[in-house]
């Protein structure tokens, strides 16, 4: 009778031991769909967040700091990368794994629940971590009533997501493996690409130039892109710019620029030269 109840009580495609006993290829498919989520938790954040609504930059929380443009920029392009890092991750996992006889009980069921709870578990980490313990900033930064912004998402994006993942049916809906995921796949590198889409105007943008570019002919490209001079590295080569229309900044690239505003680590690059004002 004991174990008719347990058995009864067993949610389909979910491992009764929290998936610490399963073999190892069917953990590492678990592990690949919720990095998948998390990663695509964070480009979902540094997309609406970031560069849509300017709401913050990942450190905009530090009061000393909150004016560097050129720090900024930097660390939301380390954010960026790394997202990148773990959704690769997560494609390995599940890609390696995609002719195993065994993903034929592996079902969508299963990888949507998973791949919610990542998404939800970033959002958790995020406000628990960079909210309220580090500091590093708040969802709405200019918001007179912060916590709110913070326990709506955290509630909304975070929790939501966990709850839904851990109640989402696990079967028997099944797929064929390379479909299930290619569809996944498609889902986080989609994210991945809308992140690297225009920032929005007005919004500083990270422009890297080749060391044979004069600082006065790069100075003309970025006045004929309609943009405006934040600020440059010692090298000359690093500019941060604002532009009137995002679209126009990548006209820069005929004018020797090597990499232009939303790639991942723009603003990473060469960030440790201290600044310089642009030149007259």
């Amino acid at each position: 009778m004991a174990g008719t109840l347990h058995r009864s009580r067993r949610r389909p495609g979910w491992p009764d031991d929290g998936g610490m006993n399963l073999p190892r290829t069917q953990r590492s498919r678990l592990i690949g769909c919720f990095a998948l989520g998390v990663s695509i938790g964070g480009f979902f954040d540094g997309i609406l967040l970031h560069q849509i609504l300017q709401w913050h930059h990942l450190l905009s929380g530090l009061a000393s700091r909150a004016a560097d443009l050129r720090l900024q920029v930097m660390a939301d392009g380390i954010f960026h990368l790394a997202m990148y890092v773990l959704l690769l991750v997560g494609l390995g996992l599940l890609w390696r794994q995609r002719r195993d006889p065994e993903m034929s009980e592996f079902t969508v069921g299963t990888a949507m629940a998973w791949t919610l709870m990542g998404f939800g578990a970033w959002h958790v980490l995020d406000a628990v971590l960079s909210h309220w313990l580090l500091g590093l900033h708040r969802v709405k930064m200019d918001s007179p009533n912060p916590l709110f912004w913070d326990l709506l998402w955290f509630a909304v994006f975070g929790i939501g997501p966990l709850l839904l993942g851990w109640r989402f049916p696990k079967g028997p809906l099944r797929s064929r493996p390379t479909v299930l995921i290619f569809g996944l796949s498609a889902v986080a590198i989609g994210a991945a690409v809308a992140s690297l889409l225009p920032a929005a105007r007005g919004s500083p943008q990270a422009v890297l130039f080749g060391e044979n570019n004069s600082a006065s002919a790069i100075v003309q490209a970025i006045a004929a892109a309609n943009g405006s001079v934040v600020s440059t590295d010692a090298s000359g080569t690093l500019w941060v710019v604002r532009f009137e229309s995002p679209v126009l900044a990548y006209q820069l690239y005929r004018s020797g620029a090597i990499m232009v505003g939303g790639a991942p680590a723009a603003g990473c690059l060469t960030y440790s030269v201290p600044a310089v004002a642009p030149p007259a």
